[in-house]
């Protein structure tokens, strides 16, 4: 199968997920290991907004696209918060915390996913993702960086207050909810079993 360009950016963005949880596992100086992990992830991220952009602009927008572009966006940031539990093993607050924020991330996760499963298999309709689902991905991107880079900035002006990181992560646990009861009261009625 012939891919076009957005396509080609978000299997990827796929290949490039190994690459940054590699380096954020590995037993390095946490200086450098932190910077070039928030680079690999930003790189990734930009070509979430790129293979969009792109789609649109040439109007390339295909099924195939707006199935992939989600899953790998899940991957994406299920990898990073998993790398972040474990580089931050020490912390045990910041560890349960990203815990129960990706635990709430993947609930939301796998009933978005089932519903456009169904929905796609029953009706043959592909959910795009809405505004909602956007600020949810671009949120839960922004937690990743500063989750990345705030302990550098706070161990620089001699303090261990992770503020930005705590708060972009409720931020991002709240849209994830909201984002999620958003696809299910605008799609639900395409799994009535009586439709």
């Amino acid at each position: 199968m012939k891919m076009n360009l957005p396509n080609r950016l978000t299997v990827a963005r796929l290949f490039v997920v190994p690459i940054y949880m590699t380096v954020m596992f590995l037993p390095i100086d946490d200086l450098p290991k932190r910077i070039i992990a928030a680079a690999l992830f930003l790189v990734t991220a930009f070509t979430d907004f790129l293979d969009g952009h792109i789609a649109r602009k040439r109007g390339l927008v295909t099924d195939f696209g707006r199935f992939l572009d989600p899953v790998a966006d899940k991957i994406m940031i299920f990898s990073a918060m998993c790398g972040l539990i474990v580089m931050n093993l020490d912390d045990k607050i910041f560890v349960i915390s990203v815990c129960v924020a990706a635990f709430v991330f993947f609930l939301r996760e796998i009933a978005v996913t089932s519903l456009r499963m169904i929905a796609s298999s029953a009706k043959g309709v592909v959910i795009a993702a809405g505004i909602l689902g956007k600020v949810k991905t671009v949120s839960q991107i922004v937690f990743v960086m500063i989750a990345l880079l705030e302990p550098l900035i706070m161990e620089a002006l001699g303090t261990d207050l992770l503020i930005g990181t705590y708060f972009t992560m409720i931020f991002m646990s709240v849209m994830t909810v909201v984002s999620g009861i958003g696809y299910f009261k605008a799609y639900f009625p395409l799994i009535d079993p009586e439709k």
